[in-house]
């Protein structure tokens, strides 16, 4: 689709990709979750004949417990990655200052193993290693399969999650909320089934896959 079609131009589009895709996975992995284990509630205290206002009682107090966990747990779990990416990289930097003949041939391997001719990597390494930066880059993604973790991405993930879990496990309490006829609980697995597709249709935004599928 071109930027006349789209209404946005290019860069537009990548800057709001880049910007927000990055937090895909924990919005998918909070909304899942906080679906299904809301879903996992209604369904034990619907079981029970319990009345629908302490369905929601119990509905809200799992939802936003849960939601906490989830979003406390990854900010420890990307400030975890984020330290060790530190460490990796401070071990790295000290290896290229200390042995650099050895981290040059270490690039010349990479090199050659990504299809470059022994001339052409020999050409290639002396051109990256002239750039520092890049050279320890480099080596952290291709030698460690490192990908760059900031501290400051840990409360943005952390948050991410924590709304998307809320948000979207709410939506099985919606029936018992606001007192629907007829059987709440079918009313609650049809609005857990709808939020389900949604939330997977939604990627498409950034996966570009088929939306139905």
């Amino acid at each position: 689709m071109d930027s006349v079609s789209s209404g946005k131009p290019p860069e537009r589009k990548k800057l709001l990709h880049s910007r927000y895709g990055a937090f895909l996975k924990d919005a998918i992995y909070g909304a899942n979750d906080g679906i299904i284990t809301t879903f996992a509630v209604v369904g034990g205290v619907a079981g029970a004949a319990l009345s629908p206002l302490i369905v929601v009682i119990l509905g809200l107090a799992n939802l936003f417990a849960d939601a906490f966990s989830m979003a406390a747990s990854n900010f420890l779990a990307t400030r975890s990655d984020a330290g060790l990416f530190e460490h990796e990289r401070n071990v790295e930097e000290y290896e290229i200052d200390t042995v650099p003949e050895r981290e040059k041939d270490e690039i010349r391997e990479i090199l050659v193993k990504k299809g470059y001719s022994k001339e052409d990597a020999d050409a290639l390494t002396i051109l990256v290693t002239k750039n520092r930066t890049f050279w320890v880059d480099l080596m952290m993604s291709e030698e460690l399969g490192f990908a760059p973790v900031e501290n400051t991405t840990a409360w943005r993930s952390s948050i991410v999650t924590f709304i998307a879990f809320v948000v979207a496990g709410f939506l099985p309490l919606l029936p018992y909320v606001f007192r629907a006829g007829g059987n709440l609980f079918l009313w609650s697995v049809f609005s857990t089934g709808i939020t389900l597709f949604l939330v997977g249709s939604l990627r498409t935004f950034f996966t570009h896959k088929n939306w139905f599928l």
